[in-house]
């Protein structure tokens, strides 16, 4: 830990170690926090299991614990190698704790538990979105600040909602999925076209080499509210698979994939809109409360939009939620695709955060497969 000033973590620049074992990726890594500044990623050294669950179509969540229970130490070794530190170079250790896989995150939080304990290190049990929501700070150009509050969408294969960012570890949810999450829709459909897990990229790919000739539908298009809906989507699109008696030919698999992916674009999209408007209506609200009570001016909204988690990394699906935010006024934000991805940096940093913002020490923190991010 090297001082720049003194007087308390906050003035310190923080190496920390992250752990994200929530699913079927084993990662580490080790993030730098200046005091100002940018954060760097000295290190990010990712497992796949995608291999290994390949055969099944989709997460096994026993294969995945033991894998992680195999390769977590290995990985860490790795990490702290490639960033060129010693734990004696550590200010603390960050794991996910929730919400995920019970299995995996078991693994993931005792190994950083007993490691902090043994090294006498702050512990810090990281909400794994709110990882994702931190993301972006690697991708901000050196000297622009993430500003709160500002709008997020967080899109993972478990996850799909959109949060108002008040500030540093407090979010409003102002919509999220009815059903499946966007990334689970994209795991089965990819399925049923008989593509490879994970889905996501696969149907990507398949996409660029169609045309979105298959009509598919737009759930709780133009409604106020801002929750989504993506389970009609998948149940209409296996349907059209199925009105053939033989299977589907390379073209129209590729047609099916492009409408597919170009359908669940524009409900993104258009049910972001939606809870945009709720969110500047939050926000302005809150602000007239706080003038109300302090007499201070008026804190103008921060005007950008950040999407994270795995399928902010399908530029379709970016290029629709960009049209939108420029449209009302916004900037649109998106970490590099591959960190949009479940990895080691994005947990490292949220636990830089939490270690320099609030000193907190959460040793005793439970894993939990379910876990709210909100206010």
């Amino acid at each position: 830990m090297r001082e720049e000033g003194g007087g308390g973590r906050a003035r310190r620049t923080l190496r920390v170690l992250g752990i994200e074992t929530s699913c079927d990726e084993t990662a580490a890594a080790i993030v730098e926090r200046p005091a100002k500044g940018k954060p760097r990623i000295l290190s990010n050294i990712l497992w796949s299991q995608a291999e290994a669950h390949a055969p099944y179509g989709g997460v096994v969540p026993e294969i995945a614990a033991r894998a992680h229970l195999v390769h977590l130490d290995g990985i860490v070794k790795e990490a702290l190698k490639e960033a060129g530190c010693r734990f004696s170079d550590l200010d603390g250790v960050a794991a996910t704790a929730g919400p995920g896989l019970i299995g995996g995150l078991i693994v993931g939080a005792v190994y950083g538990k007993a490691l902090a304990l043994a090294l006498a290190l702050p512990f810090l049990a990281i909400h794994h979105l709110e990882g994702h929501a931190m993301s972006i700070r690697f991708s901000l150009d050196e000297g622009e600040s993430l500003a709160f509050p500002h709008f997020l969408a967080l899109l993972s294969g478990g996850h799909s909602a959109f949060l108002s960012a008040l500030s540093p570890g407090r979010y409003r949810l102002l919509g999220q999925t009815r059903d499946d999450a966007l990334g689970e829709v994209f795991d089965k459909t990819a399925r049923l076209l008989g593509l490879p897990y994970p889905g996501g990229p696969a149907i990507e790919r398949l996409a660029r080499q169609g045309e979105a000739s298959f009509s598919l539908p737009r759930p709780f298009f133009g409604e106020a509210h801002g929750d989504m809906s993506f389970s009609g989507l998948k149940s209409a699109a296996r349907r059209l698979a199925e009105k053939s008696k033989k299977p589907l030919s390379d073209r129209a698999r590729r047609d099916l994939a492009a409408s597919f992916q170009q359908a669940a674009a524009e409900s993104l999209a258009e049910r972001m809109a939606a809870a945009l408007r709720l969110h500047e209506r939050a926000i302005a609200e809150e602000e007239r409360k706080k003038k109300r009570r302090a007499r201070r001016g008026e804190k103008k909204l921060a005007r950008r939009i950040v999407a994270a988690g795995g399928v902010a990394a399908n530029l379709v699906i970016r290029a629709e939620l960009e049209q939108v935010s420029l449209a009302r006024g916004y900037i649109f934000s998106a970490p590099p695709p591959a960190l949009c991805t479940d990895n080691g940096a994005m947990i490292a940093l949220a636990g830089a955060e939490r270690l320099a913002r609030f000193g907190g020490v959460s040793l005793f923190a439970p894993p939990r497969a379910r876990w709210t991010l909100s206010a």
